[in-house]
């Protein structure tokens, strides 16, 4: 039994997602025992970017037409500039992201991941980190932006680039096992 067994969560993704911003937390939530499920704008398989070229697909298992933020544990937004920018654009997507820290529920976001957090309403206040050319968007948005390799804020997990996956998902994984965090508010 992995630290996750019995819990549910959903990775929010678009085309242009970062590959290995998707791909290796994926997998370390599945080794952990979590279902895990790909949700997007739309049915199909959306591609992720590797070295800004187009790389691998993926399924996309549910649309946020088909799901809401009481479904799941936990939320991860990869990163990719990309991704982002098509989900903050879009309302569905950004008011299912507020629904996870209006319930308290854990998120992690790497990279520019963070993005959409920002059109959610949901950084004022907040201690996060990013992929540096966001910086300024995140601390005009009220949060207070650092450069560490990973942070965590009452349930919020973020870091800044595929170099810090390692500690990203590994406290990704403890927010997610630890699930509810009262502090935790849009």
């Amino acid at each position: 039994m992995g630290k996750l067994s019995n819990k549910n969560i959903a990775i929010l993704s678009e085309n242009g997602f970062e590959e290995s911003e998707l791909f290796e937390p994926l997998n370390r939530l599945k080794e952990e025992g979590a279902s895990v499920q790909i949700i997007s704008l739309k049915e199909g398989s959306i591609k992720g970017m590797k070295d800004h070229e187009w790389s691998k697909e993926i399924k996309v298992d549910k649309t946020l037409a088909q799901v809401n933020a009481d479904d799941f544990h936990g939320l991860l937004l990869p990163g990719g500039v990309i991704n982002p920018d098509a989900l903050r654009g879009d309302e569905k997507a950004v008011a299912f992201v507020r629904d996870f820290f209006k319930q308290g529920k854990p998120v992690a976001a790497i990279c520019h991941g963070p993005q959409t957090l920002i059109d959610a309403e949901v950084v004022e206040g907040r201690t996060l980190t990013s992929y540096s050319s966001i910086k300024k968007d995140l601390i005009n948005a009220g949060a207070n932006w650092v450069d560490e390799e990973v942070v965590v804020d009452q349930g919020l997990v973020t870091s800044r680039s595929p170099a810090d996956l390692p500690a990203f998902n590994d406290k990704m994984v403890e927010e997610f096992a630890e699930g509810v965090h009262e502090e935790q508010h849009a």
